[in-house]
């Protein structure tokens, strides 16, 4: 699988747009914009260090600013509409009048332009595939099959309200000890380019006879002062590279593994992944999505390389007729806690509710594993802080004490 750059023309108003898609060659590409009522230009490989951007041109599947809160009060709002007895279209317009995201108004309109044109919702929401991913249009397309789209739309409103939840866990997580670095790391700049030059300075002029801790302090703040552009041109240039890195597939694989055996952040992301798999493929199997395309889309949701390769594995051995929780069992990502649900679930038929068990189960998980993430850092960062802030201030206190006899 590649990354392709297309450009086509759409040909009922002859607009011009440009996106990528991920796929196997270049017809397959060509065939998936037709399908989008897009007539081909160009086709091309994406180069994985850089894009050039088209004016005039609009990107499809470019980055929206349409929030996961804004999906989330659309979902609500519409399965309430649904379950009150509006119609589709009805609903989409009382939906379009009142929305305030004006991107997010301009879709919903041009998806209500395609239902009057004689498409289904779901074909209708997979031509917005940033905004409405593989989940939320297979369960759609599921409701429409199955006449129960009310009961849809609220399980994807549960699911994303859910998953939302957990991102905003982890991001919370992150926030206490990327400001206490961010604090040291100013701290420590503003020592070496101000503070320690005066202390540096004052000796100097007095021809003290300086610590070695001082003067090797001394040292590296001339080396900053000095080299300071270079310093954050080469971290600026490591940044950019391990993001090309990452862009790879090797990269990303080799990335992902490396975060999954760190101690203890290695912990917690395996914990949301399988919390994140339990739910999806829990809120998929109860709408009637069939199992091997929930695994597919489950594999795209998981946020990791390795654990994705592991569904996909998952899915071809089931599909060959192994039972899902052997197949679970095989990748060794995954606990015995996990794989005895499973099971259970499919010798009862309640594989969805137990798979919801599951994910809740590992929502308790990485709230504790999270409050004790935060509990070892914070002392660890108080120290951290505490020692370099300290060592800079005894470096330059050391030489005070024998400031009076070098004066005298």
């Amino acid at each position: 699988m590649a990354t392709y750059l297309w450009r086509g023309k759409k040909t009922h108003t002859g607009e011009y747009l440009r996106g990528t898609i991920t796929a196997q060659n270049p017809e397959q590409v060509i065939e998936e914009i037709r399908k989008m009522g897009i007539y081909p230009i160009n086709v091309k490989k994406k180069n994985e260090f850089f894009t050039l951007s088209i004016k005039g041109v609009k990107e499809v599947g470019a980055k929206t600013k349409i929030s996961d809160s804004d999906l989330i009060m659309f979902t609500r709002q519409f399965s309430s509409l649904i379950d009150s007895g509006v119609p589709i279209l009805q609903g989409l317009l009382i939906m379009i009048e009142q929305q305030k995201n004006k991107e997010l108004k301009g879709i919903l309109t041009k998806i209500k332009e395609g239902i009057e044109s004689g498409a289904s919702l779901s074909d209708s929401l997979k031509k917005f595939p940033r905004v409405f991913n593989d989940l939320y249009v297979n369960l759609v397309e599921s409701g429409e099959k199955g006449g129960v789209l009310d009961k849809v739309f609220k399980r994807l409103a549960i699911y994303f309200e859910k998953i939302l939840k957990l991102k905003r866990k982890i991001k919370g997580a992150m926030i206490y000890p990327i400001a206490v670095l961010s604090v040291a790391v100013a701290v420590i700049i503003i020592l070496m380019t101000f503070v320690i030059p005066v202390f540096a300075n004052l000796f100097a002029s007095v021809g003290a006879t300086l610590p070695a801790l001082t003067r090797e302090v001394i040292a590296f703040s001339d080396f900053m002062r000095a080299y300071i552009l270079y310093i954050i041109i080469a971290a600026a240039i490591i940044i950019f590279a391990l993001k090309a890195y990452r862009k790879k597939e090797s990269g990303r694989r080799n990335i992902d593994r490396i975060i999954l055996k760190t101690p203890l952040v290695g912990a917690l992301f395996k914990k949301v992944a399988i919390a994140r798999f339990a739910r999806t493929l829990s809120t998929m199997v109860e709408s009637g999505v069939p199992i091997l395309a929930g695994l597919e889309i489950v594999s795209k949701t998981s946020g990791n390389k390795i654990i994705e390769e592991s569904l996909m594995q998952t899915k071809e051995d089931v599909s060959s007729g192994s039972p899902l929780s052997m197949a679970l069992n095989k990748t060794k990502l995954f606990p015995p806690l996990v794989i005895q649900m499973v099971m259970v679930g499919e010798k009862t038929g309640n594989l969805d509710a137990m798979l919801a068990k599951v994910a809740d189960y590992y929502d308790e998980e990485v709230d504790n594993a999270v409050n004790n993430l935060t509990q070892m850092l914070e002392p660890a960062l108080i120290v951290f802080l505490g020692i370099v802030v300290g060592t800079l201030v005894i470096a330059m206190y050391l030489p005070i004490f024998n400031l009076g006899k070098a004066i005298k």
